[in-house]
């Protein structure tokens, strides 16, 4: 991952409703969920959700599909997992102390 790529799935990481999606989008995993049903979990218009989610899928985060007539959106764990590696590694140089505090889960 290069860093405008980085910065790019981080901005659309940094607001609360979409932070919201993306976790549950990584619990539901490879089903997925329509975008109404996202709206319900995290307490969203349909207007409101669809703007967060396309700006989480113009990031990269996640991905939609057509479904019949529903668009189904997944996580994309692959995007996630880059831009961790790109934080721990390309960024903090793979540094022990981070490597350990995100190893514990008890950080910041």
């Amino acid at each position: 991952m290069v860093e405008t790529q980085a910065i790019d799935v981080l901005h659309a990481l940094s607001q609360e409703t979409r932070l919201r999606i993306v976790r549950y989008l990584v619990d539901r995993g490879d089903d997925g969920a329509s975008a109404g049903e996202i709206g319900k979990v995290v307490d969203a218009t349909s207007s409101r959700a669809s703007f967060h989610l396309s700006a989480l899928e113009n990031a990269g985060v996640i991905t939609s599909k057509r479904q019949s007539r529903s668009i189904i959106y997944r996580v994309s764990f692959e995007c996630l997992g880059h831009v961790i590696s790109f934080l721990l590694n390309d960024c903090c140089g793979a540094h022990p102390d981070i490597r350990a505090c995100c190893l514990r889960g008890d950080c910041c």
